[in-house]
């Protein structure tokens, strides 16, 4: 019954999503509204999953899911997972620097992302997928490289770190359906997540360490 149950709703996510490509597209790169915010930018595989990895994070004021990295312009959001356009799904996070570090933050990143795969994260598999990070200037790509070569040194897996680092290009915010889709779509949202198996490999990685 539990299978049945968990198929069905894989199929209702299916087409939900189907349906929502019609939607809008997203535009361009959103700015922080308010002064003394600073922004990251993370991609970590599905951008849902980065979305709910930072929204309880104090000091985060918003989360946005969209897509960068690549060369197309406006893309949407099927043809970002289509591939072939270079952007990868990832997210822009409004943060306040007094209430919560960068470095903070790239803790958070690394904790929920595999950092031992290319072109690949859990069941999602491609250069959408991949995971990077994405520094907005010099200090956050210092930041970045020096907390990559800690991980390095105390990473409780073997596999070599392949996350790239480099400098932010234009970011397109997805389709408005994508946004918050955690809190939107809890049921779909978990059965996606249990599906691709992203915490039990998460745990695998960084056990307790989480």
């Amino acid at each position: 019954m539990k299978a049945i149950t968990f198929l069905n709703v894989c199929l209702m996510v299916s087409v939900l999503n189907v349906v929502a490509m019609g939607m809008t597209q997203g535009g361009a790169m959103p700015a922080t509204s308010q002064e003394g915010l600073k922004l990251a930018t993370f991609a970590g595989g599905c951008f849902w999953c980065v979305e709910h990895a930072f929204d309880d994070v104090e000091g985060v004021v918003s989360t946005t899911s969209g897509y960068t990295g690549g060369h197309k312009k406006n893309p949407t959001y099927q043809e970002v997972s289509a591939g072939g356009t270079g952007h990868a799904e990832a997210v822009q996070v409004a943060y306040d620097p007094k209430k919560v570090s960068y470095s903070d933050l790239l803790k958070v990143f690394w904790r929920n992302i595999d950092p031992t795969t290319a072109d690949k994260q859990f069941c999602d598999v491609g250069s959408q997928y991949r995971s990077a990070i994405f520094y907005h200037d010099e200090t956050q790509k210092r930041l970045a490289e020096a907390s990559k070569r800690e991980l390095d040194k105390s990473k409780p897996f073997k596999q070599p770190i392949v996350t790239e680092i480099t400098v932010v290009s234009e970011f397109y915010v997805a389709e408005e359906y994508h946004q918050d889709y955690h809190h939107k779509n809890p049921l779909r949202y978990r059965a996606y997540r249990f599906g691709c198996g992203r915490d039990r490999r998460l745990s695998e990685l960084w056990g307790n360490s989480r």
